[in-house]
């Protein structure tokens, strides 16, 4: 309460996971204005499945979905990745965003997380866009650098796993999009804690990950390779733009 005794805005307790506003109440506007009404019903469908997971706060927000599917439009993507699926939200935004004969390139470590989505992402009838496969994505990226059909074959990738391999990931990702192509990098913000005082309560695995993130950041910024804009939707994504 504030001296004059006018209530505050509400905040988070903590910093967010789903939003890196400080008020809780605008976020909720910005999703029930321009986001929820405008959800399609599968999205919707497995946003609230996915929220009965016990892990589900590794899902994609749905205004970082809604963000994802309306730039894939935009660019007019046709072949793209994703790294980190989870239940699929973010892939089922790519492949509804992406035309009749669009291609995703799935990678993910567990199946069991992609199979909760699985049977909403057939009813979509957008399956047959998307080519899973389990297991890291390094050693499947390491052959597809190596054999030069695959090298500016992608029009976007999206970069959503393992914080510790962001840095080896883009060394390969580089390689693989196409001059004019984009890769989406999430959790570039990490739950904003890369501000934080050292001495900051900061929950466990947000603390291991943040020099990684950190790290990645810095060398995003002076890679004259790309065109880069880090944006606070969801928790944070910074938008890479080849350009050499």
């Amino acid at each position: 309460m504030a001296a004059t005794g006018e209530s505050q805005p509400a905040k988070h307790q903590e910093v967010g996971h789903k939003s890196l506003l400080q008020s809780d109440a605008l976020y909720q506007y910005i999703l029930e204005t321009s986001v929820y009404p405008r959800e399609p019903e599968p999205m919707k469908e497995l946003r609230e499945v996915t929220a009965k997971h016990p892990w589900n706060l590794m899902t994609t927000s749905a205004d970082e979905g809604q963000f994802l599917n309306l730039l894939l439009k935009l660019i007019n993507a046709k072949n793209t990745m994703e790294i980190g699926v989870y239940t699929g939200y973010s892939l089922l935004s790519t492949a509804l965003a992406l035309p009749e004969d669009g291609k995703i390139l799935a990678l993910d470590i567990n199946r069991e997380n992609y199979e909760i989505g699985l049977p909403i992402i057939e009813k979509a009838g957008v399956a047959h866009k998307i080519d899973f496969r389990e297991g890291p994505a390094l050693p499947l990226l390491d052959q597809m650098v190596e054999d030069v059909k695959f090298h500016g074959s992608f029009d976007f990738i999206f970069v959503d796993a393992d914080k510790d391999n962001y840095l080896n990931y883009h060394k390969r990702l580089i390689d693989l999009v196409k001059i004019g192509g984009v890769i989406g990098y999430d959790n570039t913000l990490w739950n904003g804690s890369l501000v934080a005082p050292a001495d900051a309560p900061l929950r466990k695995y947000v603390r291991y990950y943040r020099d990684f993130v950190l790290e990645l950041n810095k060398a995003l910024a002076v890679d004259a390779r790309v065109e880069i804009c880090q944006l606070p939707v969801g928790d944070g994504i910074t938008i890479c733009r080849r350009i050499s």
